[in-house]
């Protein structure tokens, strides 16, 4: 199984350079998208082997996730269960018979670190939200796509009422799984103590964080900023240490200059002089079936870079969770 997950910093802008064909030529057989900058309906890729899942932020413009399967899911869930994290579109997370599959854009912390209480907010919630899922937990209140016996997606009783022009309802229809932009207002959402499957994890996105010095070009400098602070490095070693680990970083330990983000100031990516912040991270129990983990930094139309993950059929070969 191929994963790609690439933060596009707008996926209309990066539709311009070539995604599609992009696309095509990595293969995947799923990929996840941050970062989208789209509301339902704004853009529809030319991807006719996948099914499409969305997540979009209230603010328009801005944030967004989305994942692109060429196999239908179980379920979809689209947040963390927390109202005030949860209006950004974050969060895409597939169940797939064998596993999990997450795809997450994190906050920044901005400048300053002026939004790091919501950032340690944000990450106490998803390392709780992502080890939950591998003990077989789904957090409450978040919206979910399931289907019924025709697979169809079951959409709430009033879907569409008073959402069109000037109060007018909107029909929805029957929408088929992984159709396409399904507003999150359309669907129902889970309820407290629902479980499903112990399984393993797939974590993958724009984790907003350079774990180590050895994964920024500048660390000195760089130190107590926005993505390299004691608090989010702390963070993310407390989601590696409830049982996850760092993809790339297991099979490549001492590789230095593999990054997945450059500034589009000083002419940064032409001086490699980036940052991974990118990751695929799998429960420990699935490390043994990873072949390759690798950062295409050669791929280009937005300033991050996809990354990859190859797991050997994306079967267990060690204990389930």
């Amino acid at each position: 199984m191929r994963y790609v997950s690439w933060n596009v910093n707008g996926l209309r802008a990066v539709m311009k350079k070539g995604f599609e064909d992009i696309v095509a030529q990595i293969a995947p057989d799923v990929l996840a998208l941050q970062e989208t900058k789209l509301q339902a309906n704004q853009a529809a890729p030319d991807l006719p082997d996948y099914l499409e899942f969305w997540s979009y932020a209230e603010r328009k413009g801005y944030s967004g996730t989305a994942v692109f399967s060429k196999r239908a899911p179980l379920q979809v869930l689209h947040g963390l269960g927390f109202a005030n994290l949860d209006d950004e579109g974050r969060i895409v997370a597939l169940e797939f018979p064998e596993c999990w599959f997450v795809c997450v854009y994190t906050p920044n912390a901005q400048n300053g670190l002026a939004r790091i209480d919501h950032r340690m907010e944000w990450d106490d919630a998803f390392r709780d939200f992502c080890k939950g899922l591998e003990e077989g937990v789904l957090p409450a209140g978040v919206p979910v796509e399931r289907v019924d016996g025709e697979g169809a997606v079951v959409l709430l009783p009033d879907a569409g009422a008073g959402e069109g022009k000037n109060g007018a309802d909107i029909d929805p229809g029957k929408i088929m799984l992984g159709a396409g932009h399904i507003p999150a207002s359309w669907l129902p959402r889970t309820s407290a103590g629902e479980t499903a499957d112990a399984k393993p994890v797939v974590v993958c996105g724009d984790l907003n964080v350079a774990h180590n010095e050895i994964d920024l070009k500048n660390p000195g400098p760089n130190r107590g900023n926005a993505g390299f602070s004691d608090e989010e490095r702390g963070k993310f070693g407390e989601l590696l240490g409830v049982g996850f680990t760092d993809t790339f970083r297991y099979l490549h330990p001492d590789v230095e200059g593999a990054y997945s983000w450059w500034s589009y100031r000083f002419h940064a990516r032409e001086n490699n002089a980036g940052w991974r912040i990118d990751y695929f991270l799998v429960s420990d129990a699935l490390r043994e079936n990873v072949q390759t983990a690798s950062i295409l930094s050669e791929v280009y139309g937005s300033d991050h870079c996809p990354v990859m993950l190859e797991l050997e059929n994306n079967q267990l070969t060690q204990t389930q969770p």
